[in-house]
């Protein structure tokens, strides 16, 4: 049977060259880096070497790099701190509704805390409302959160206007940038982000890795006590191995991103446009052109998305109906329902995320299966009326 892997928005593959740059590592380099012989010290250039190759590609310093768990770390990281850190000068927080949890969670908890937190209302294609942005903003604003790009939907927000609204009105601005790292061009110092989080496991490098950036200057406490690690701002031993693949993961998908995203899109609009054609009541969930080069979120009105998600993984082919983190949850995805989609429509959603070594033969395949399934579901869908 084949098997034909399109949930890369979850998780992607190592690899080979990241692989390959983390074996001494789990080897023969294996010292502390907080040590100061030998061991140690060829640990820390490996740390080294990785926290360059970060700076490099999102045009920060080394200094400003901080290597976390991942994003979700990252993300509690900052928001909760940086809240703390600055309550005095406000305590009004600004984010969107259709946030990752790791996000809306620590927000929700500021809450409980006395800050308060105004969500974004979002247009149809998921795209932040700029008028209501700049109508939220008071005296008391110290942060504006906005992701680069939505994970479920694939939506690209305008962020260079956000952050430029941001810089006007003295408000620091932090973006959840895990999605678009390695599918756009990104650079903070010339964009005005103060803050930025992604993962290593989104861009063929190895899970349990991320980082946080942040620019000079930004007042925040750290996040973890214990240690001198990360210049005293994250205790605890570092993950050697799993940085050092993360800053060639970096280095490789920003090298490649303009080669890797033409074909991308390639695949990504020969998908959309075959669905479209063989299938009817479909729907283009996100925004039809300003969205991520190998996202594809489709709703199939009449059945459920996770029916089909799991009829699917029967013929060989793995995808997603949303984010992998709310996987198993039964509410419907909070992203979809503040875009207005109907709940048929929310109910039939499927994520397919494309990696760069999909072929046309592959995605031709994945088409015919999923003609087939959609069938099979609606011959027995208890709902007849199309919307």
């Amino acid at each position: 049977m084949e098997k034909i892997y399109l949930d890369n928005a979850a998780t992607t593959p190592i690899s080979s060259e990241v692989l390959n740059e983390m074996m001494p590592y789990l080897t023969t380099n294996f010292g502390n880096p907080n040590s100061i012989h030998s061991f140690g010290r060829g640990a820390k250039a490996g740390i080294d070497k990785a926290r360059l190759r970060v700076a490099h590609a999102l045009g920060c310093n080394p200094d400003e790099v901080f290597f976390t768990s991942g994003a979700t770390e990252s993300n509690n990281w900052f928001i909760r701190e940086y809240a703390h850190s600055n309550s005095k000068k406000g305590k009004h927080i600004i984010t969107t509704k259709i946030e990752h949890p790791s996000v809306i969670e620590p927000c929700k908890k500021l809450e409980q805390e006395g800050y308060k937190v105004t969500y974004l209302d979002v247009d149809q294609f998921g795209l932040v409302k700029i008028e209501q942005l700049l109508d939220c903003i008071s005296a008391d604003t110290i942060l504006i959160a906005v992701m680069t790009a939505n994970n479920e939907v694939g939506t690209i927000q305008n962020v260079q206007a956000i952050s430029n609204i941001a810089d006007e009105h003295g408000i620091a601005f932090f973006t959840d940038a895990t999605q678009a790292v390695g599918a756009i061009n990104i650079n903070m110092k010339e964009m005005g982000i103060e803050a930025l989080s992604f993962s290593g496991h989104k861009i063929n490098g190895p899970k349990g890795v991320g980082v946080l950036c942040i620019q000079k200057g930004v007042k925040i406490a750290s996040f973890m006590l214990g240690g001198e690690q990360e210049s005293g701002m994250r205790a605890g031993t570092s993950n050697v191995a799993g940085i050092v693949g993360l800053g060639k993961a970096v280095e490789l998908a920003c090298r490649d991103v303009a080669v890797n995203s033409k074909k991308l899109r390639e695949m990504r609009d020969y998908l959309i446009r075959n669905i479209k054609e063989k299938i009817d009541v479909v729907k283009l969930n996100g925004h039809p052109k300003q969205r991520l080069p190998n996202n594809v979120n489709m709703s199939f009105g009449m059945i459920d998305g996770e029916s089909l998600t799991c009829l699917l993984d029967t013929c060989g082919i793995a995808v997603s109906t949303g984010s992998a983190c709310s996987s198993g949850l039964t509410s419907p995805s909070h992203v979809l329902q503040a875009m207005g989609l109907s709940q048929d429509f929310v109910k039939g959603a499927v994520r397919f995320s494309l990696g760069v070594g999909v072929t046309k033969t592959e995605l031709d395949y994945v088409i015919a299966k999923l003609v087939e399934c959609v069938n099979k579901l609606r011959k027995i869908s208890p709902k007849t009326k199309k919307e």
